[in-house]
């Protein structure tokens, strides 16, 4: 994949892509949110029905890797969340980090899920009637960062930025308070501290790694197809109003002891992660070069778009030689 920079003006952005088939893409974004409203491409027809499944994902790949290479290069929001690999392995990391009893804290109930199928555990929720059969059930939970400026270099100019809003970031009941627990003008004048704080942030090269911890997660919730193939997603009740930054999607496995549950949850981000380069037509880091499942719609276009090797599939070991 190779991309370059065209026109660029207060709010959007222009980058012309040149996919690994040699087709080339004029692709128009906005700088705030990553949205495409503009995509042309000779190579191929312009409605999806009328392209191959191949030439429909190299469509795909040149629009998120034309994401990608505004966020890398000019350093705007532009990756969707949960395709963001920098905050996927920032939840990876913090799931290795923890101890497996936090860990449990966070994924009990979706490991206990999981163990359910194999007589060892109780059922945390049912699985509907609708469902076609319980082996086809994905169980899912989303995963929201936090960020405690106090743990990072940015630490003295975050506190001057919370005390001209009012805030103190040495209260120790602050990284305690739900947001629900929030009066509508606190929470009006944390979404202001925070939307500085990110700003100042994505201007600056420091590094705040250190202070990423997982805030919060979802409950656990499912996608299944009942008879007919149709998929159905059930309601879940989400900690915060904005788009997680991971979500495990996992089928009925032997998730086995919480330590190595622990451990599959970290190699599903890296697999995740893998699959997130690899669908923008990137070769991925050494570090995701793995083998085994991430999401399931990565593991649906590796089973139909010819060109793509059997990443998902643990036995293809051939593909890391």
């Amino acid at each position: 994949m190779n991309a370059e920079f065209l026109d660029e003006d207060e709010s959007d952005i222009g980058v012309e892509v040149v996919d690994n088939n040699g087709g080339e893409h004029h692709i128009e974004m906005h700088k705030s949110s990553g949205e495409i409203y503009a995509h042309h491409c000779e190579a191929y027809a312009d409605k999806p029905r009328n392209r191959t499944p191949e030439e429909n994902e190299h469509n795909e790949q040149a629009r998120r890797f034309a994401q990608y290479y505004v966020a890398v290069k000019r350093g705007y929001d532009t990756v969707p969340p949960m395709t963001d690999t920098g905050r996927l392995n920032a939840v990876r990391e913090a799931i290795e980090s923890m101890s497996t009893e936090e860990c449990m804290d966070y994924f009990g109930d979706l490991r206990q899920q999981m163990a359910s199928h194999h007589g060892t555990a109780e059922r945390v929720v049912e699985i509907p009637d609708a469902a076609k059969a319980p082996g086809f059930v994905l169980y899912r939970k989303d995963v929201y960062l936090g960020l405690n400026p106090a743990e990072t270099e940015f630490a003295d100019q975050a506190d001057r930025l919370a005390t001209s809003h009012g805030l103190d970031l040495s209260d120790p009941e602050v990284p305690e308070r739900s947001i629900a627990d929030l009066s509508s003008s606190e929470r009006t004048t944390w979404e202001e501290f925070s939307e500085e704080l990110g700003s100042v942030l994505a201007s600056s090269d420091t590094n705040v790694s250190e202070g990423v911890y997982i805030d919060a997660v979802s409950d656990l919730y499912m996608a299944y197809p009942d008879e007919t193939g149709r998929e159905h997603v059930t309601d879940v009740r989400q900690p915060f109003d904005r788009e997680p930054d991971a979500r495990f999607e996992l089928g009925p496995v032997d998730p086995r002891s919480p330590e190595e549950f622990q451990e599959y949850l970290a190699f599903n981000l890296k697999c995740q992660i893998r699959d997130c380069f690899v669908r923008m037509g990137v070769h991925p880091p050494e570090e995701f070069r793995v083998l085994g499942y991430g999401r399931y719609e990565a593991a649906e276009r590796y089973n139909k778009v010819d060109f793509y090797p059997k990443f998902h599939d643990p036995e293809n070991e051939a593909l890391l030689t």
